[in-house]
């Protein structure tokens, strides 16, 4: 029993559980810290014209009677039972909500880790192929590019070009899942993609830069190299193959970022993802839809990263034998 309590991926799993319940405490608290509450949103100016038995029925509904303990626990118990609440603004439970939106957000973070990844890695090793000459300089310009641009910048000057320039502007139409249909909807998630895809590619190029530049010096590359190893197998199978694991590990953190990280995004785009319903939900101090569906975020964010954990411990059995 001692030995299975210290195998890795089970320490992995309690820390995700302990980082779950940091999250959930979190986010409880601040929410709860920002001025104004379900009542005031509902009712915006007029709130202060409810009388105080009205206020008491309307905060006894909402659960804003209780002691923050209690309505802590009330919400965790709904959430263990698959409830996670509903929401007045849209009449719809915040379970429903999350299902439709999901799907939006997990198609524009695989579609933006995919760009980032044929973007960041090729320039990673162009510019690790000669340190300090003109490639590396440019490469390094545009990963500096990709982290000093705000997303929300590029994304209204692309959106704004698209618009103006080329007549560009699929996301005007009404968001078009990718079942219904396929076209409009990978060209809805184009220009969003790019502008997420962009940031990402920096971190990732920055980190391929330098895993390459380090197994480039280790003893079995010279050996390979004078043996005669062709350049591009010898960059493919012997470099790159041996410094996937931090560019694995950066993808992974990065594409965890995206499940929350995109709110701006699919805010300027209207695309209706999770970021967003988060947003709307702040802006109308739904507790339940904020609090349930950050929850939810961050149980996707520690899954992908156990998985990229597993992932590079199948890539590289020095990290297994760990």
């Amino acid at each position: 029993m001692t030995s299975f309590l210290r195998h890795a991926l089970v320490r992995r799993v309690g820390g995700a559980l302990l980082t779950l319940v940091g999250v959930a405490i979190a986010v409880f608290i601040m929410l709860r810290a920002i001025p104004g509450d379900q009542v005031t949103a509902q009712f915006g100016t007029e709130a202060a014209a409810l009388t105080a038995e009205q206020r008491a029925a309307l905060e006894s509904y909402y659960g804003l009677d209780q002691p923050l303990i209690v309505q802590f626990f009330t919400w965790i118990g709904s959430v263990l039972t698959g409830n996670l609440g509903f929401s007045a603004r849209s009449q719809q439970s915040v379970l429903d909500m999350t299902l439709a939106a999901l799907p939006v957000t997990l198609e524009l973070a695989v579609l933006s880790i995919v760009l980032a990844f044929v973007i960041g890695v090729p320039l990673g090793m162009l510019a690790a192929s000669r340190p300090n000459a003109l490639r590396d300089w440019v490469s390094q310009g545009v990963g500096l590019a990709g982290l000093g641009v705000p997303a929300f910048l590029l994304a209204t000057t692309l959106l704004a070009i698209a618009a103006s320039e080329f007549g560009f502007n699929p996301n005007g139409r009404g968001y078009a899942p990718l079942h219904v249909d396929p076209l409009l909807n990978l060209q809805q998630m184009l220009l969003p993609a790019l502008v997420l895809g962009f940031g990402i590619a920096a971190p990732i190029m920055r980190t391929t830069r330098t895993a390459v530049l380090e197994v480039r010096s280790l003893d079995f590359v010279r050996t390979a190299r004078a043996k005669g190893v062709p350049p591009r197998r010898l960059q493919v199978h012997h470099i790159l193959r041996n410094a996937l694991v931090p560019i694995v590990t950066i993808s992974g953190l990065q594409f965890g970022y995206l499940l929350g990280g995109a709110v701006v995004v699919e805010q300027i785009f209207s695309l209706p993802g999770i970021g967003r319903q988060v947003l709307l939900g702040i802006n109308q101090k739904e507790y339940a839809v904020v609090q349930s569906t950050v929850l939810v975020i961050a149980l996707l964010f520690v899954i992908v990263n156990l998985l990229t954990d597993l992932l590079y411990r199948r890539i590289d059995p020095r990290v297994r034998a760990e």
